[in-house]
C-alpha cells in the first residue's frame, strides 16, 4: 500500500469518526446544496448529510487505487506517478475541505461557501495543469479525445497547453475571491472553455500531423 494511499486511509477513517460525534448535535436536515450566490437551496436527511461525503470518499479512493491497476497503458502511468498521488491527495484533501464547510454551516455558522470553495479550487486547478503537463498517455486520466489517445504527438501538444491553460484557470478562481457577484462564473466558465478548446485542439493537430 503506498503512503498517499495510507494517509488518505486516515482521513476517511476521520470523517467518519467526525461524521459520528456531530450527529447528535445536527438537526434532522441540513443544508446540502447551494445557489451560484451561496444561498442554501436544498437540504437532505441528517444521516446523508454526515455520512454521505465520507462513502464518497471511500468510493473515490478505491477508484484511484484502480486506474493505476487497470489501464491497459498502466506503464505510462508510472512514469508520471508522482504527479498522479498528488493529485489524489489534493483532491480528496479538497473534499475533506468541502465537507468541513457544510459541517461548519450546519452548526450555525453563515459566511458565503463559494468564496471559501474558491481558493480550494484555485489550488485544484491550478495542479491540475502541473498533472497534465507530466502525464502520458493512457486512458484515465489527462485530455482523452479520439485523437490525443491515437498519438503520442497530439497527446503530448495537447496536453503542453492544456496544463498552461488550467494553471491560469488556476489564478482565475483566486482572483474570484474580489468578485463576490460574479464569483462561480469566474470560477466555472474559465474551465468550460478550456474543455472546448483542447478538445478543438487536439482534432486539428491530429488532421495536421495526417
Amino acid at each position: 500500500m503506498r503512503k498517499s494511499e495510507i494517509i488518505l486511509s486516515g482521513l476517511i477513517i476521520l470523517s467518519f469518526a467526525i461524521a459520528i460525534y456531530y450527529y447528535p448535535q445536527m438537526p434532522e436536515e441540513v443544508a446540502s446544496h447551494w445557489n451560484a450566490q451561496g444561498q442554501v437551496n436544498g437540504h437532505m436527511s441528517k444521516f446523508w448529510g454526515l455520512f454521505l461525503m465520507p462513502i464518497i470518499s471511500v468510493g473515490m479512493l478505491l477508484l484511484f487505487i484502480m486506474i493505476p491497476r487497470i489501464d491497459p497503458l498502466k506503464s505510462n502511468i508510472q512514469k508520471f506517478r508522482k504527479y498522479y498521488d498528488g493529485y489524489v491527495v489534493l483532491i480528496m484533501v479538497f473534499l475533506f475541505y468541502l465537507y468541513v464547510l457544510t459541517l461548519f454551516w450546519n452548526s450555525g455558522y453563515t459566511f458565503n461557501i463559494i468564496t471559501f470553495l474558491s481558493p480550494g479550487l484555485a489550488i485544484l486547478f491550478y495542479y491540475t495543469g502541473i498533472l497534465i503537463e507530466n502525464a502520458k498517455r493512457n486512458w484515465f486520466i489527462g485530455i482523452r479525445t479520439p485523437w490525443t489517445l491515437s498519438s503520442d504527438k497530439v497527446w503530448d501538444k495537447t496536453h503542453k497547453i492544456g496544463g498552461k491553460l488550467f494553471k491560469i484557470a488556476g489564478v482565475f478562481a483566486l482572483l474570484a475571491i474580489f468578485f463576490e457577484s460574479f464569483e462561480i462564473f469566474i470560477i466555472i466558465v474559465p474551465v468550460i472553455l478550456i474543455s472546448i478548446f483542447t478538445v478543438i485542439y487536439s482534432y486539428f493537430e491530429y488532421q495536421k500531423e495526417n
